[in-house]
């Protein structure tokens, strides 16, 4: 639409793309992908979260564009960022939470087709094992904590909360205020500065 892309355009020229990763990942995959694909080689975004997960392949693609294109994104989770949503927020090179963030650790779930045959099953189950034990210590390379910790929380199906995420040292704490740097880069006056609580601590890959 007209009104969307003169939107973007006000965006490249007054700083970061911001991005939304909200809902199913699969159900916006195309989505998504072609919003990464508008930050350049290289380039800064902004990526707002609030999504329950979707498929690990899904999760991996969103990843592999980030990485394979050095995109330099800072990720906010505005709501739930839970079960594949973690792997792109993990990808990001800030990551900030609010109070109220929430974060699901869980095993990977998969379902099959109803009349997939016992062969194909097998096979499925042994790819799909591999799948989750590469994932997950891909995952916590990517927020760069010892294994122990993430394989934790996924055995235990935990809820996590934004500030156990910041105690952990993978995020940092912000409230619900204007984040100043959003203004700057923007060039526009930047809002009156926040006292909210942060924690400098930042998870580098």
């Amino acid at each position: 639409m007209p009104q969307h892309d003169h939107q973007e355009s006000a965006e490249e020229q007054s700083g970061p793309l911001e991005i939304a990763i909200v809902g199913d990942l699969t159900d916006h995959e195309s989505e998504m992908t072609d919003r990464l694909l508008g930050v350049p080689p290289g380039g800064q975004c902004t990526i707002y979260f609030d999504s329950p997960g979707g498929s690990p392949y899904c999760a991996m693609s969103l990843v592999g564009l980030m990485k394979l294109r050095g995109i330099e994104a800072t990720g906010i989770v505005t709501g739930e960022c839970s079960s594949a949503a973690l792997w792109p927020f993990a990808a990001c090179r800030r990551r900030l939470v609010t109070p109220f963030s929430v974060f699901l650790f869980h095993p990977m779930k998969w379902q099959s087709e109803e009349h997939i045959g016992i062969a194909e099953a097998a096979e499925w189950s042994r790819h799909f094992a591999d799948l989750e034990r590469e994932m997950d210590v891909l995952l916590a390379e990517l927020f760069g904590i010892p294994g122990e910790t993430i394989d934790r929380w996924i055995k235990t199906h935990r809820y996590v909360t934004g500030r156990e995420m910041v105690s952990a040292g993978l995020a940092e704490l912000v409230g619900l205020s204007p984040l100043p740097e959003l203004f700057a880069t923007s060039g526009e006056e930047s809002p009156p500065k926040s006292h909210a609580a942060r924690n400098p601590a930042r998870a580098r890959r």
